[in-house]
C-alpha cells in the first residue's frame, strides 16, 4: 500500500528537515503549476521541484524522475512562441544535470500530450454541437500522437530500474500515427455514432494574434499581473493549437491503448469536470451524456 504525507514543497526548509524524504530511494515528481504563469511556474515547475530534488539527494535518494514536457523544446530552441512554464521546466532540468553525480541522477519523461486534454468538446459533439479547431492553412491542423494516463505512468515507473535516458529526456507520445485536431473532431462523431457529416469548424489562428495583443496591452498599461497571466492563458492556448506534439521514432512510442479506445470509453462511462480541461463536462451533464 501506500503511505500519504503532507508538504509545503515550496518551503526549501520544510523540505530538508520534514523526513519525508528519508530511506526513499527515487522520487516520482509530477509537480506542475496549473496556471502556466511566470510566477506559478517558477514556484512550482522550478523552485519547489527543485526543492524537493535537494532534499531527495540529501536524504541519500539515488534518482529523481520528473514529469516534463515534450514542448519543452520550444524553450530550449528560444523559439519566440515558448512558454514560461517551459522555461520553468527547461531550468529545472538543467539544474538536475548540474546535481547529477555519482551518487544520485535524473530521469525527464517528457510525455506529448494526454487523452484527457483532448476530450474538452466530447459532451458537446454528442448533444449535437460543433466541434471547432484551429485552422492552420491548406486544411492542417496540429498533430499529436498522445498517451494515455496509465500507460505515461508505467513509462515513469519504468525508469526506476531503466538507465538509457539517465541525467537526459525522454520524450514520449502514444502508439499510433499522430492525429490531426480535425480528425479528432470526426473521430469523436464517429465513436459516439452521429448521423450525418462530422459538424467541424475551423478558426483562423490570428484570432488568437488579436486577443493576445489586446490582454498585453492592458497588462502594460495597468501593470495588472492578472491580465498579464491571461495573455499567457491565450499564449497557452495559441501554442497548443499552433504546434504538432508528435513523436515518431519508435523508441519515443510507448503503451497500446488509442485516442479512439479513450473516446470509446468515455461514450459508455462519460467524464468528470476539469476547470481546465473538460470545458464541457460536469457531474451533470456526464448523466445526461450517458
Amino acid at each position: 500500500g501506500a503511505q500519504v504525507e503532507e508538504l509545503n514543497v515550496q518551503d526549501t526548509e520544510a523540505c530538508r528537515t520534514a523526513g519525508i524524504f528519508d530511506a526513499v530511494d527515487v522520487v516520482v515528481c509530477c509537480l506542475a503549476a496549473r496556471s502556466g504563469s511566470k510566477k506559478d511556474s517558477m514556484a512550482i515547475d522550478y523552485q519547489a521541484s527543485l526543492n524537493c530534488a535537494q532534499a531527495a539527494k540529501a536524504a541519500g535518494a539515488r534518482r529523481f524522475i520528473l514529469l516534463s514536457a515534450y514542448c519543452v523544446r520550444s524553450a530550449e530552441r528560444q523559439d519566440p512562441h515558448a512558454l514560461q512554464f517551459q522555461y520553468a521546466k527547461m531550468k529545472l532540468e538543467q539544474a538536475l544535470l548540474a546535481m547529477s553525480d555519482s551518487t544520485f541522477d535524473y530521469v525527464s519523461v517528457r510525455p506529448t500530450a494526454f487523452f484527457k486534454s483532448l476530450s474538452g468538446q466530447v459532451e458537446n459533439v454528442a448533444s449535437g454541437g460543433t466541434f471547432y479547431y484551429f485552422d492552420l492553412g491548406r486544411d492542417r491542423s496540429a498533430t499529436c500522437n498522445p498517451i494515455s494516463e496509465h500507460e505515461l505512468a508505467a513509462a515513469l515507473v519504468d525508469q526506476v530500474a531503466e538507465d538509457r535516458h539517465k541525467n537526459t529526456y525522454w520524450n514520449l507520445g502514444g502508439p499510433g500515427d499522430g492525429v490531426s485536431m480535425k480528425a479528432q473532431g470526426e473521430l469523436i462523431h464517429k465513436v459516439l455514432g452521429k448521423e450525418g457529416e462530422p459538424k467541424t469548424v475551423g478558426l483562423p489562428i490570428v484570432l488568437f494574434d488579436v486577443v493576445i495583443h489586446v490582454l498585453q496591452v492592458i497588462a502594460n498599461t495597468l501593470r495588472s499581473e492578472k491580465f498579464d497571466n491571461a495573455a499567457e492563458l491565450g499564449r497557452i492556448l495559441k501554442y497548443y493549437s499552433l504546434e504538432d506534439m508528435l513523436t515518431t521514432d519508435p523508441s519515443e512510442k510507448y503503451g497500446r491503448t488509442t485516442l479512439r479506445q479513450h473516446y470509446e470509453f468515455l461514450a459508455e462511462n462519460g467524464q468528470e469536470y476539469d476547470p481546465y480541461l473538460t470545458f464541457f463536462g460536469s457531474a451533470e451533464s456526464k448523466k445526461k451524456f450517458l
